[in-house]
């Protein structure tokens, strides 16, 4: 398995999500994660996928983690196991960018393989029903950073990596 790196929008209390979706709509991060992820691999849970309709375009290869194998048509493959999708996705060119969901993240992190976490920090405290696993401990090094205001939000853009 070759290293790998997430990609995340989250809020300073860790929410990543409420009722399915983002709670906030950022235009300049959604630029960014899909600029970022455009032409790569990206590894995903189910319900992300089902609440991602644009997975496919700009390139995409989405590898999405379900039992569900009827989701399975050119581009998108699937795989039972977050383990069998990151092998998976060592094989094709391009990096890979673990997208989420929670379950997904939570098990990412654990994995010595993810090398960098690319983080929009969004400085509110939101209600939500996802959220990203406490990331400070594994990956302590910033290489990046960048502020940013934007549709009632303030921000940063974190490069960060182990």
């Amino acid at each position: 398995m070759r290293p790998f790196n997430l990609i995340v929008s989250c809020a300073e209390n860790r929410v990543i999500g409420r009722d399915g979706r983002l709670p906030w709509s950022i235009p300049e991060d959604q630029r960014f994660f899909h600029d970022k992820t455009s032409g790569q691999i990206v590894v995903l849970g189910r319900i992300c996928f089902e609440t991602w309709p644009d997975v496919c375009q700009r390139g995409r290869r989405p590898i999405v983690v379900t039992s569900n194998c009827s989701l399975a048509a050119d581009p998108v493959r699937v795989c039972p196991s977050l383990s069998a999708a990151l092998e998976l996705a060592s094989g094709l060119p391009g990096e890979i960018y673990v997208c989420g969901g929670e379950r997904i993240y939570a098990e990412s992190l654990a994995l010595p393989q993810a090398a960098r976490l690319y983080l929009t920090l969004v400085h509110a405290e939101v209600a939500g029903d996802r959220h990203f696993p406490e990331w400070r401990a594994v990956f302590p090094r910033e290489i990046e950073r960048r502020e940013g205001t934007g549709a009632g939000w303030n921000y940063t853009f974190l490069t960060l990596g182990r």
